[in-house]
C-alpha cells in the first residue's frame, strides 16, 4: 500500500530482528531501523517513551518466547495456545469447555474451532456433559496424552533459553514477580 510516497509493509512480513544473544546498546533499544521507501537508506526510528514502557517491554518479551515456543512446537504442528489446552486439559481430565475458555481467556467460538482441530487429530475427545447438555467436558485421547509428555521437555528447553537470555537469577525472579497474575 502506498502512502504520500511511503510504502507500509504487510503486517505479517519479517521484521528485521538482532541476533539472538546479541548485546544492544541503550540507544539501539529506542531506535528501530525501518525501510519507508525503498528508494533511500533506512533510518533509525526513535521509540520516544516506548524505550521507558514497562508494558511495551513485557510485550516484546511475549513476542521473544512466543516466537522460540512456536518454532519449537512447528514440527508437531502445535501452537503455543493448543499446547496451553491440552496442558490444562490433562491436568483437569473431565474439565468443560467454557471453564477451559475462562482459565486461558480464549473467546469460546476460537475455543470451539480449536477443539474441532484438535478432535480431528484425534488428540481430544469432545463429549456433551451429563449435569448440564449446553457444555461439552474434554478429555485426551492416548495419542493426545502421548504428545503432551513429548512436548514437555520441548517446553523445557524454551524455558532454559529464556533463563540464559537473561540470567538464571532474573529468570527466577522474572517467574516469581509474574506468578500474581497466575490468578487474573
Amino acid at each position: 500500500m502506498q502512502l504520500k510516497g511511503l510504502r507500509v509493509r504487510d503486517q505479517a512480513a519479517k521484521r528485521p530482528r538482532s541476533a539472538p544473544g546479541k548485546s544492544t546498546s541503550p540507544k539501539a533499544l529506542r531506535q528501530k531501523t525501518v525501510a519507508t521507501d525503498p528508494r533511500t537508506p533506512a533510518k533509525p526510528l526513535a521509540m520516544g517513551d516506548l524505550a521507558q514502557s514497562l508494558g511495551y517491554r513485557i510485550r516484546r518479551a511475549q513476542l521473544w518466547v512466543f516466537k522460540d515456543i512456536s518454532r519449537r512446537l512447528a514440527p508437531f504442528d502445535i501452537s503455543p495456545a493448543q499446547f496451553s489446552v491440552l496442558s490444562v486439559i490433562e491436568a483437569n481430565p473431565g474439565v468443560n469447555q467454557l471453564a477451559l475458555a475462562q482459565l486461558l481467556s480464549i473467546e469460546r467460538a476460537g475455543l470451539g474451532r480449536m477443539m474441532d482441530q484438535l478432535e480431528q487429530r484425534d488428540l481430544v475427545v469432545r463429549a456433551a456433559s451429563a449435569l448440564n447438555r449446553r457444555y461439552y467436558v474434554l478429555r485426551l485421547t492416548p495419542e493426545g496424552a502421548a504428545l503432551v509428555a513429548r512436548l514437555r521437555p520441548i517446553i523445557a528447553e524454551g524455558e532454559k533459553a529464556l533463563a540464559k537470555k537473561i540470567g538464571s537469577q532474573a529468570f527466577k525472579e522474572l517467574q516469581r514477580t509474574l506468578s500474581i497474575f497466575l490468578d487474573e
